[in-house]
C-alpha cells in the first residue's frame, strides 16, 4: 500500500524577518508544510472479490437503495421513515452542520477585519482649549474605524480553511456511514421480525401435529391398543412442541422493538406491518456486489478515513505556518469633534503593515508541527488499517452467506427426508410392523427439522443484509464542500 499521504513542505524557512518583509511586499504567496496526495489503494484490491458464492453478481454493484430488491412496500415505507426519524441520523445531521459551519468560520478569516467605535461625551477637556481661565463644558464627539488584513503569504489561513474542509467532508462521510448502518439494522430488524414470524408458524404447526398425535395414541390407549407409555412419550413431545413457541415469541419481540427504535419510535409504536409479517421477504435475483475497487471507492468509512487524513497533513502547514512571520495590512481612521476643533483637524488616518514574529515561542511552535506529523502518520495508519477492515469484511460476508445458504439447502432436503420418514412410520404403525415409539421419533425429527429450516432461513436473511452492509450500499455520494 503506497504510503503518499504526505510529501515535502512546499515552503522552507526564511532566515530573518527582513527577507519576510520582503517577500510580504513582493510575493502573492506559498503554501506551508507538506501537500497531500490520496494514498494509493492496495492492487491486489481490484478485480472480483475471492470469495464468489453463486448466489451473487460480480457484474454490477448493489444500488443505493438495494432494500427496494425485496420488493416489500411496506419494508420500503419503514426504511424511509428511519431515514427521516432516526435519532443516530439526526445527531450526525447536526454534527455536519457544525463542522459546515466552521469551515465558514475559516472561509471568514480570507476577509479583512473591521472595527468600529463611536462615542458622545460632555465635559471639560483642557487640552482643546486655547483661552484664559477654567475651559468650558462641551460635547465631543468621537468615532473610529479599524481595517486589519492578513496577507497570507506562507498559507496559513488556507491550510486551515484545508483542514476545515477536510474536517467537514470527513463528517458528511461519517454521516453516510451512518445511513448505510441505520438502513441495514433496520433492514434487518424487518426481516428478522418476518422471519420469526414465520418461525411462529411453524411451531404453532409442530404443536398442532403434536397434539393430533397425542389424541391418536390417547384414544388407542382407552381402546387397548397403545400403552401408557406411548402416551406419555407423545405428551413429553407435546409439551416441548409447545415450549418452542413463547422462546419465538420473545424474539420476534426484541426485533420488533429494534425496529421501533430504529424508526425513532417508542415500543408501544411498533408498526403493524411488520408485526403482522409472517413471512421473510427474499431477494428473487442474484445479489448485486460489484468487485473490491468499487466497493474501496463507495464505503464511507473509507471515505472518511482519507478525509481525517487529508484534515491531517493540512494541521502540519498550520503548525509550520506559525514559524513564519505574520504580515497584517492595517488602516484606521479617527474623528474627534467638539467646539473648538472643526474641519480638517478634526479627521486623522494611518495605515501600514504590521509584523508578529513567534520568535519567543519557536520552541512551542517546533514541538506543534511534531505532534502534528505524527497525528498525520497516525491518520495514514489508520486509512490503511480501515481500507483492509474493508476488504476482510466483505470476503467475510460473503463467505459467510454462501456457507448459511448451502446449509439451508441441506436443512431443506433434510425436512423433506423427515416428512416421508413420518408418512411411512405412520403407514407402518397401522399396519402393524412398527410400534408407536417409531411414529413419535419420526414426529420429533420432522418437528426438529422444520425448527432449523426456520433458523436458517432467519440466517440467511441476515447474513444477505451483512453483505450489503459490508459493501457499503444505503448511501448517495453527495458533493464535496465548497
Amino acid at each position: 500500500m503506497s504510503h503518499e499521504g504526505i510529501r515535502r513542505p512546499v515552503c522552507r524557512a526564511l532566515p530573518g524577518a527582513l527577507l519576510a518583509l520582503t517577500l510580504a511586499l513582493g510575493v502573492s504567496g506559498c503554501a506551508s508544510g507538506p501537500g497531500y496526495t490520496a494514498p494509493a489503494l492496495p492492487e491486489t484490491a481490484g478485480g472480483p472479490f475471492a470469495s464468489q458464492p453463486p448466489q451473487v453478481d460480480a457484474g454490477s454493484p448493489p444500488p443505493a437503495d438495494w432494500w427496494r430488491l425485496y420488493d416489500d412496500p411496506a419494508l420500503d415505507a419503514i426504511v424511509q421513515e428511519a431515514l427521516s426519524a432516526n435519532t443516530d441520523l439526526r445527531g450526525a445531521m447536526a454534527n455536519l452542520d457544525r463542522a459546515r459551519a466552521i469551515y465558514g468560520e475559516a472561509r471568514g478569516a480570507m476577509l479583512p477585519s473591521t472595527a468600529v467605535t463611536t462615542g458622545v461625551t460632555r465635559g471639560r477637556d483642557q487640552t482643546s482649549w486655547d483661552g484664559q481661565g477654567q475651559a468650558p463644558v462641551q460635547w465631543n464627539y468621537t468615532g473610529g474605524l479599524d481595517i486589519s488584513y492578513e496577507l497570507d503569504l506562507f498559507g496559513r489561513v488556507r491550510r486551515e480553511m484545508e483542514v476545515a474542509s477536510g474536517d467537514a467532508e470527513a463528517t458528511a462521510a461519517a454521516y453516510d456511514g451512518v445511513r448505510v448502518v441505520v438502513v441495514a439494522e433496520t433492514t434487518r430488524a424487518y426481516v428478522d421480525a418476518c422471519a420469526y414470524g414465520a418461525s411462529l408458524d411453524v411451531a404453532r404447526s409442530s404443536v398442532a401435529l403434536a397434539q393430533q398425535a397425542l389424541d391418536v395414541v390417547s384414544h388407542q390407549e382407552r381402546a387397548g391398543a397403545a400403552s401408557r407409555l406411548d402416551v406419555e412419550r407423545s405428551g413429553s413431545l407435546l409439551a416441548q412442541a409447545r415450549a418452542s413457541v413463547p422462546r419465538l415469541q420473545a424474539r420476534q419481540d426484541a426485533a420488533l422493538f429494534e425496529l421501533a427504535a430504529l424508526m425513532g419510535r417508542t415500543p408501544a409504536q411498533v408498526p403493524e406491518s411488520a408485526r403482522a409479517c409472517g413471512k421473510a421477504p427474499d431477494i428473487a435475483d442474484v445479489i448485486p456486489v460489484g468487485d473490491g475497487t468499487a466497493m474501496l471507492r463507495r464505503r464511507p468509512d473509507i471515505r472518511q478515513a482519507e478525509r481525517r487524513l487529508s484534515a491531517d497533513t493540512a494541521r502540519v502547514g498550520v503548525a509550520v505556518a506559525d514559524l513564519y512571520p505574520r504580515v497584517v495590512l492595517g488602516a484606521s481612521a479617527s474623528l474627534l469633534r467638539n467646539d473648538y476643533l472643526r474641519g480638517d483637524r478634526t479627521v486623522s488616518f494611518s495605515f501600514g503593515p504590521l509584523i508578529s514574529w513567534t520568535f519567543p515561542n519557536m520552541t512551542v511552535a517546533r514541538s506543534r508541527v511534531a505532534q502534528a506529523k505524527a497525528q498525520g502518520a497516525a491518520s495514514l495508519a489508520r486509512f490503511d488499517g480501515v481500507v483492509l477492515t474493508a476488504l476482510k469484511e466483505c470476503e467475510q460476508s460473503l463467505g459467510a452467506y454462501e456457507g448459511v445458504v448451502k446449509q439451508r439447502s441441506a436443512l431443506v432436503q433434510a425436512q423433506a427426508h423427515a416428512e416421508n420418514a413420518l408418512g411411512l412410520a405412520e403407514q407402518r404403525y397401522r399396519a402393524g410392523a412398527v410400534s408407536y415409539l417409531d411414529v413419535i421419533a419420526a414426529q420429533d425429527s420432522l418437528i426438529r427439522a422444520r425448527e432449523q429450516v426456520a433458523t436458517a432461513d432467519q440466517q440467511v436473511g441476515s447474513t444477505r443484509i451483512e453483505v450489503f452492509k459490508a459493501l457499503g450500499g444505503g448511501w448517495k455520494e453527495r458533493p464535496a464542500v465548497e
